[in-house]
């Protein structure tokens, strides 16, 4: 035991040591806003490094005394004499009030950021990596990624779903500003409602979250951050087209009316109306979509209080279904959804920090939404009206570097008013909740973040959420994550399905259906080497989550129906495991390459025999490869960009045993994305290529031909239903500074 004690107490002593050999800073402009991208070098050796997405930098200790230069184009560069006692530094440049003709980036800024400083395993996915592709919206957001996949849910009404950890979309929490948002009724479109010019990035992070967003976030959690009033672009537009007919206008503007108060305006138009059926099957590729999305947000501060506003208005159209323009069907199977949305939102926070730089805040968010949908699936009506109100009350404290203590109320409201055919489908439910959160910091070490939540449910009653987060770096070279939790969900089966109505199969819903309740364990490891004057970055996860209670969508024990009931003590687990290798091999260029292996079961119940069965999840990829690579000429002259998508193959539903009309498998497929960016001073062009190689499922609608008999089934989609895209666009900004 003794030799044990010794040899512990020899490695935190090195660790101690090997971290006593980093300056470790902030960089931050004159507003407090961290600086992203500025460049760290020590004056002589010229050895240097950039902030990250924080402005934080870690650089190793100069052999020689010479002056630490910290430099930012636009502002004016400071030189810092760094003493032996200095642990950490904060930096605040200013700006350069003489104009530069002329500027040479010599460290271009990464796209995709795993945060270091983070407790949770999360990625930014920045502005500029949204515009390496043809990207007109959230959806179309994650093309480079390896961790989230987006594809249609079906060929007919252009639902999209994200799958995360080998799990649908559902699972995982979607939030806007850091509240929840798009869920139930919003979440087989939302996707579509985000331009993705109005984004300013993308936050995803894996496994069990906060509790302080909630408690249904099973598989992790996509936060959206949108533009600014304060420090966006005086006025920026996107205008975008390609050679399907598809055109798209974005615009937004800020006005400071004052040093307190700001102002922004969004304003997005989008028209895919044309007709399209590239295998003659007699349905639309895709329908034909109209949206109208406008929003505006404002900002103001006094002192200490702070507080932002926002309001969003979205109107579509989507028309599917048959081509009665080249076809001319006497009485053509139609689909129409016209989608009304509003939402708002705002936050209050009053944050006081003392003289040891230690912060103490309280602060409300409130946000509410209406979701109005009118659809038909040939004969069927569907409509869906749902309400939301969803209200949080924060106290934070910071009572040293080493405690934290988090602790709030919460309250969500929603309401449904749903009409299938001519039957009602009405409910509502009010969950109101408590959370206490505790974070401990040991020497910038070993980080705990433990916290737990009480909530109660007007449908399901009381139930408790406890979630564990554990970050060790033994080195600066290596960040290791870990973490353990709880999540629980109320399953809205038509409102998140009713794509699936684009289909003859019977629609089957037990009584009674239980709240789903799910475990998440999760492991992560990165590691930071140093090659050649640059950094490799190798990233490697595992997660695996084991639902104790899950409300089973089961395609298979009926080739004809489609059945919603509980697992009822049934086996269902997901398990995700991933590896993400970064480097740029020579200044300007950036390459990434990931791999993801996915198995995901359930257990599928017949109720006529009562039959179990315990069956991969249809329609879920075996595993996923991805490559891509960015290069970005000196002085941003020229971009040029290629992604690639090794997408596994995976089981289909089972098809009826006397009359096959589907292979029980699908297989592997790549689809490949290129674009090339010209930038001028303040504006660029750009051109791409979606799905270079025109590959596509030949035939995604079942019986198409008789769309009106027993076999017809649009929801069997495994691949790209649209082949190659042309597309071709013009950003132009009026930059603040």
């Amino acid at each position: 035991m003794k030799n044990v004690i010794l040899i512990l107490f020899s490695l935190v002593t090195t660790l101690r040591i090997a971290a006593s050999d980093k300056v470790r800073g902030h960089v931050y402009d004159e507003k407090k806003q961290p600086i992203i991208g500025a460049n760290i070098y020590w004056e002589k050796s010229k050895k240097g490094t950039v902030s990250d997405s924080n402005g934080y930098f870690e650089i190793d200790k100069s052999g020689q005394h010479e002056h630490l230069v910290v430099a930012y184009t636009g502002y004016v560069p400071q030189y810092i004499h760094i003493e032996e006692s200095n642990a950490e530094v904060e930096i605040i440049l200013k700006e350069d009030s003489q104009l530069l003709e002329e500027v040479m980036i010599s460290k271009r800024t990464p796209g995709t950021v795993t945060k270091r400083s983070s407790i949770l395993q999360t990625q930014q996915i920045t502005m500029g990596e949204i515009r390496r592709d043809a990207c007109c919206n959230l959806g179309e957001s994650f093309t480079t990624n390896p961790s989230v996949d987006v594809a249609y849910s079906d060929a007919a009404t252009g639902a999209k779903q994200i799958k995360l950890l080998g799990l649908a979309g559902t699972y995982v929490q979607m939030l806007t500003e850091n509240y929840p948002n798009f869920r139930g009724a919003s979440s087989s479109f939302g996707m579509d409602y985000i331009p993705g010019p109005w984004m300013e990035g993308i936050y995803i992070s894996k496994g069990t979250s906060s509790v302080k967003n909630g408690y249904d976030a099973l598989a992790g959690q996509i936060d959206v951050e949108y533009k600014k009033p304060q420090t966006m672009d005086k006025f920026s537009m996107n205008l975008f087209a390609n050679d399907a007919r598809r055109t798209e206008a974005n615009a937004d503007a800020s006005i400071h009316i004052n040093d307190r108060v700001q102002t922004a305006l969004f304003a997005h138009y989008s028209n895919d109306t044309k007709a399209h059926d590239s295998n003659n099957d007699g349905f639309l590729d895709y329908p034909k979509t109209e949206q109208f999305n406008l929003m505006n947000r404002w900002n103001h501060q006094i002192g200490n209080y702070s507080s932002q506003y926002g309001m969003k208005y979205i109107h579509e159209n989507r028309i599917g279904g048959q081509d009665t323009k080249h076809h001319g069907f006497p009485d053509p199977y139609l689909i129409s959804l016209t989608t009304n949305r509003g939402e708002f939102y705002t936050k209050q926070a009053y944050t006081v920090v003392n003289d040891d730089n230690l912060m103490t805040s309280t602060a409300l968010i409130a946000s509410g939404s209406v979701h109005d949908q009118k659809s038909r699936y040939d004969a069927t009506r569907y409509d869906i009206n749902q309400k939301n109100l969803y209200l949080s009350l924060i106290f934070e404290k910071e009572f040293s570097h080493a405690h934290t203590l988090s602790t709030g109320l919460s309250l969500n409201y929603d309401d449904f008013d749903e009409m299938l055919r001519m039957s009602p489908y009405n409910r509502d439910e009010t969950v109101t909740g408590a959370y206490t959160q505790y974070t401990y910091n040991f020497n910038d070490q070993l980080i705990l973040l433990g916290g737990i939540r009480a909530d109660y449910s007007s449908r399901y009653g009381f139930f408790v959420t406890p979630r564990l987060h554990i970050k060790f770096i033994p080195t600066d070279r290596v960040h290791i994550r870990a973490s353990i939790g709880k999540g629980f969900r109320t399953a809205h089966v038509l409102a998140e399905n009713n794509y699936l109505l684009a289909s003859s199969r019977k629609i089957n819903i037990v009584d009674d259906l239980d709240q789903e309740e799910a475990w998440n364990t999760g492991f992560n490891a990165t590691l930071y080497i140093p090659i050649s004057d640059n950094q490799l970055t190798i990233g490697g996860e595992w997660y695996y989550t084991r639902f104790m209670q899950q409300v089973v969508v089961d395609v298979d024990s009926d080739p004809h129906a489609i059945s919603f009931y509980n697992l009822d003590n049934g086996k269902s687990y997901s398990q995700s495991a991933q590896i993400e290798l970064s480097y740029p091999f020579f200044e300007g260029f950036t390459l990434t390459a990931a791999y993801r292996y996915t198995r995901s079961k359930s257990d599928y119940r017949n109720n006529e025999t009562g039959e179990i069965r315990f069956l991969s999840n249809p329609l879920m990829n075996d595993y996923k490869g991805l490559i891509t690579a960015s290069y970005q000429t000196p002085l941003r002259k020229w971009q040029f960009d290629a992604t690639a998508q090794i997408n596994g193959g995976g089981r289909m539903p089972t098809p009826d045993v006397t009359t096959p009309l589907w292979d029980d498998r699908y297989h592997s497929f790549t689809v490949v994305n290129t674009q090339i960016t010209k930038f001028f001073r303040n504006w660029s062009i750009y051109l791409g290529v979606e799905n270079l190689f025109n590959f596509r499922q030949e035939n995604p609608i079942v019986d198409a031909v008789d769309p009106r008999g027993e076999d017809f089934d649009a929801t069997m989609v495994w691949g790209p239903v649209h082949g190659r895209k042309v597309y071709t666009g013009v950003r132009f900004n009026v930059p603040r500074f």
